[in-house]
Parts: C-alpha cells; sequence; structure tokens
C-alpha cells in the first residue's frame, strides 16, 4: 500500500484516539460536562494536562498496529502524539 496513506491513516487514528481518550477521562473523572470542564481547564491554565492524560490512547493505537506490522500506520499515531505534544507546548508557553 502507499506509505503516505498508511501515515494519514495512522495519524487520522492517533488525533481520534488521543481525542477520545479526553474525552473519556473528562466522562469519567469529572463531575461536570464536556464543555465546563474545557471552559474551566482552559480558565486554570490545565489544557495540556488535560491532552496528555487523552493521548494515553495512543499507545494502544501505536502498539496494536506495531502487532499487526503496520509500522508505517504506526509512525502516523506517533506523528499525532508528537503533534498533540507540540499543542501542549503551545498551552504551557502562552
Amino acid at each position: 500500500m502507499n506509505v503516505k496513506k498508511e501515515l494519514a491513516i495512522g495519524f487520522i487514528v492517533g488525533i481520534i484516539a488521543n481525542t477520545i481518550g479526553t474525552l473519556l477521562y473528562i466522562l469519567l473523572f469529572s463531575e461536570f460536562g464536556i464543555a465546563d470542564t474545557f471552559k474551566a481547564a482552559v480558565q486554570q491554565g490545565h489544557v495540556g494536562s488535560l491532552l496528555a492524560l487523552g493521548a494515553i490512547l495512543n499507545l494502544v493505537a501505536f502498539f496494536g498496529f506495531l502487532r499487526i506490522r503496520r509500522d508505517n500506520r504506526a509512525k502516523g499515531v506517533l506523528i499525532a502524539t508528537l503533534l498533540t505534544a507540540l499543542v501542549i507546548l503551545y498551552y504551557k508557553i502562552f
């Protein structure tokens, strides 16, 4: 299969896994709704922590792709995780 297509699939899976992980964390551990929790995280400067906890689900996708020998898809998940790290760094600096 085309390498760029495999990377794109992995990247999309990484972004989706991160989003689902963040939402799952909010739903399981927050007393408030999703929107209220995100607003509070922005006000208190905890968006980076919220995104980092959501990125834990990327580990499952990454090692799952490695297990089934889809290395380029695993690289795409890694790229999505690095992008998340850059977003977290942005929120920490500004």
